[in-house]
């Protein structure tokens, strides 16, 4: 294969709730149909992580107790984290992955887990009797021209910050916090979401943008054209979810539970 990806895969044995690790195998399928390498690294506690060795960046979402386990480990990678951010590396990064690259999370018992910083966004947790946001996601972001869908399930609620903008409005669902519309969060070439599905192959448009990202930030000019797929399975997903969530979302939420945070 002339073109190949490096894929960091953060902590995946502890943040892969509601198929995250889809999005890898996503990622993966649509490159090799196109004849471009895929390299992945588990990063787990306790790996360094090197600024400089990757092309794309993924971690996926998990409860409250995962996220405690990876916080403080995750924050003494935080400044090479940053610096491959800043240095315009790709990154997709869920659920309580989101939450923890923000600046902190304030979990339900009062806990505050320092985030990584790369997103201007604090999330806090009302408490366990609080009404969490559960549902299908339909929202419209300026990154892809297609909605994205997906599903949500998350007690935290994530409010942006002045240098943060979203990754989408949504239209059906609560998205960060169930207040402002707002969905996610993008710093340069980082997104983060609450959608869960996994996301990228119901939004195959959103996929091919990371692979196209992270060709970008290995080759530079040389990146190659990403060749067309035949996405009619893909887009008919995407079309029976956002059918989906009109019927369903409103009918969702719930109180307490343990599941994502």
């Amino acid at each position: 294969m002339e073109y190949e990806i490096r894929i960091a895969h953060l902590y995946p044995n502890l943040m892969n709730i509601y198929g995250d690790r889809g999005n890898l195998l996503c990622l993966r399928w649509r490159c090799e149909a196109r004849d471009i390498g895929v390299k992945v690294e588990e990063i787990g506690i306790g790996h360094y992580f090197d600024s400089e060795s990757y092309d794309l960046i993924l971690i996926g979402g998990g409860q409250d107790r995962e996220q405690r386990r990876i916080a403080g480990d995750l924050a003494e990678k935080g400044e090479r984290i940053r610096a491959a951010i800043e240095r315009d590396t790709p990154m997709l990064a869920v659920c309580g992955g989101y939450q923890l690259m923000g600046r902190e999370y304030r979990t339900a018992a009062g806990d505050v887990l320092p985030g990584v910083g790369v997103f201007d966004a604090v999330t806090v947790h009302p408490g366990e009797d609080a009404r969490r946001c559960i549902g299908n996601v339909v929202a419209e972001s300026t990154q892809v021209d297609a909605p994205l869908v997906g599903f949500e399930n998350h007690g935290g609620r994530t409010y942006l910050g002045p240098a943060a903008r979203p990754l989408a409005r949504v239209t059906r669902g609560n998205g960060n916090n169930g207040e402002d519309r707002t969905e996610g969060a993008v710093h340069r070439n980082a997104y983060g979401t609450y959608l869960h599905g996994s996301l990228l192959p119901k939004n195959p448009r959103f996929a091919d943008r990371l692979i196209a990202l992270a060709l970008e930030h290995r080759y530079g000019a040389d990146a190659p054209a990403l060749s067309p797929l035949d996405d009619a399975l893909e887009l008919s997903a995407n079309v029976a979810a956002r059918a989906l969530s009109g019927r369903t979302w409103r009918g969702q939420a719930a109180r307490g539970g343990r599941s994502s945070s």
